[in-house]
């Protein structure tokens, strides 16, 4: 989880091959109208998220055919987007990747995304709240390359 430039994607797949689980990305459940929305730079809210974060809750509680840990990038960015996310698998590790606001608009500035524009960083970083106590998860700063990250989180998944 993490918001938009974290690396969800590149990490989640890294992982996903390291643990021999399936990988799926949450921008692939966006509709078409969330998509839209985004690339015009405007920011979703709460109605537009709910059921992609429905589709996402649903693919978490698919049984995987023994494949493994399933891997799901999605940003999470609210308790409430996690909470419903945990209705669906309560037992849901949040692995949370986080950096710098200067070092996410410069990944951000420097890709060619689909729908998500740099201008809706901010948005984003204001929607954040941070993880609880209470909630399964592992920070993750994200200044390392992608498979010292995956490293990093094996080692943690393994004192777990």
């Amino acid at each position: 989880m993490g918001i938009s430039g974290c690396g969800k994607s590149t990490v989640g797949a890294l992982l996903g091959e390291r643990l021999g689980g399936p990988f799926f990305d949450g921008d692939d459940c966006h509709p078409p109208a969330n998509k839209a929305k985004m690339a015009s730079g405007t920011q979703l809210n709460d109605e537009d998220r709910a059921p992609w974060l429905a589709e996402i809750g649903a693919a978490l509680a698919t049984p995987s055919d023994g494949a493994g840990t399933r891997i799901i990038a999605c940003s999470a960015l609210k308790r409430s987007y996690r909470d419903l996310l945990r209705s669906y698998t309560p037992d849901l590790l949040f692995i949370h990747l986080s950096g710098g606001a200067a070092t996410i608009s410069g990944r951000i500035t420097g890709r060619a995304h689909e729908y998500m524009p740099s201008s809706l960083l901010a948005s984003q970083l204001a929607t954040l709240e941070p993880l609880g106590t209470d909630e399964a998860h592992i920070p993750v700063d994200i200044l390392a390359d992608p498979a010292s990250l995956v490293d990093g989180i094996v080692r943690r998944l393994e004192l777990s």
